[in-house]
């Protein structure tokens, strides 16, 4: 692991005050007006600057530098995008994943998907009015049942391929995180990360995820916008690596807390070009009717805890 020092980090910023661009392992950083683009690097390309493997020295040359967001493309894998996110976040920067423009999306700007919004406020303020006793009780059974933190939060891929914090409750054991790929291991390579014996969900997770009781703080991520009541499944970084060129467009979506895969599938269709197809049908057809249609569909569907994994 390389040693970084101030004259380290002097040297860098000039780098970026007289090149357009500099390369690194891994990657090739160039600088477009306020915008920092993070490539995937050729193996055979020469670095120009120190490994990235030292967390604070990226943030203080992003604290120190004029970037107001980052764009990375997913080719520089799990790892890399890790590291930036977690980078970017502590220094105030956005990051957003690199990706291909799509007219698959629905319109943004229509008053139909304006309406979409007033809704996800309006539904979502409500629903936490109604079930914050409910949430306060998950959160002390949480704090009785397994020491650890109560809330979970995962990197997840948003609107435009923006990475954000989702916030869940807590059902898997500490550091869980941690042993992803070791349980994983024995996944067919072509499928989501999930598994119903998953060894590290404890006892009240499971109670908890079988009604869905663990996806209630997303309505917090409904209020900030990074998500809907209703979309496409928000990616982890661990899926989002994993889809093919040709869907990368689907990252594009804003991610919802249900949508027509969880309504329809959920746990019993796992194959990540499948799920995505269907996500993408259901952007080309979207409408305000088919998401209260799709919300209608979610309550039965939670309460008999179907395809609960």
């Amino acid at each position: 692991m390389t040693t970084f020092n101030p004259s380290t980090l002097q040297e860098s910023r000039s780098l970026i005050r007289e090149r357009s661009s500099v390369e690194s392992p891994g990657c090739v950083l160039k600088w477009r007006q306020k915008q920092l683009l993070v490539l995937q690097s050729p193996q055979q390309t020469p670095p120009h600057l120190p490994p990235l493997t030292n967390e604070q020295w990226l943030i203080d040359c992003l604290n120190h530098s004029p970037i107001r967001l980052v764009r990375i493309d997913p080719g520089v894998g799990e790892t890399g995008l890790r590291f930036w996110a977690n980078a970017c976040k502590r220094s105030g920067k956005m990051l957003y994943l690199r990706l291909p423009n799509t007219s698959r999306l629905p319109n943004r700007v229509s008053v139909s998907w304006g309406c979409k919004r007033l809704l996800d406020l309006s539904l979502a303020s409500l629903m936490l009015l109604l079930l914050s006793p409910l949430m306060v009780a998950i959160a002390v059974l949480i704090k009785l049942h397994t020491p650890g933190p109560i809330m979970f939060q995962q990197w997840r891929v948003g609107q435009r391929g923006k990475l954000f914090k989702v916030f869940k409750f807590r059902t898997m054991t500490v550091n869980a995180e941690r042993e992803h790929h070791q349980v994983m291991a024995g996944q067919v390579s072509t499928n989501l990360h999930k598994r119903e014996d998953d060894p590290r969900i404890t006892s009240l997770g499971k109670w908890l995820r079988k009604y869905s009781l663990d996806e209630l703080p997303q309505l917090f991520n409904v209020l900030r916008g990074e998500m809907s009541l209703v979309g496409p499944r928000p990616w982890a970084i661990y899926d989002a690596v994993r889809v093919r060129p040709d869907r990368l467009q689907r990252l594009n979506a804003l991610p919802g807390i249900t949508g027509a895969w969880q309504i329809e599938s959920r746990s019993h269709l796992l194959d990540i070009d499948t799920v995505n197809d269907r996500d993408l049908e259901y952007l080309r057809n979207w409408s305000l009717t088919e998401d209260l249609k799709i919300l209608l569909r979610t309550v039965p569907k939670v309460l008999s805890g179907f395809g609960a994994c």
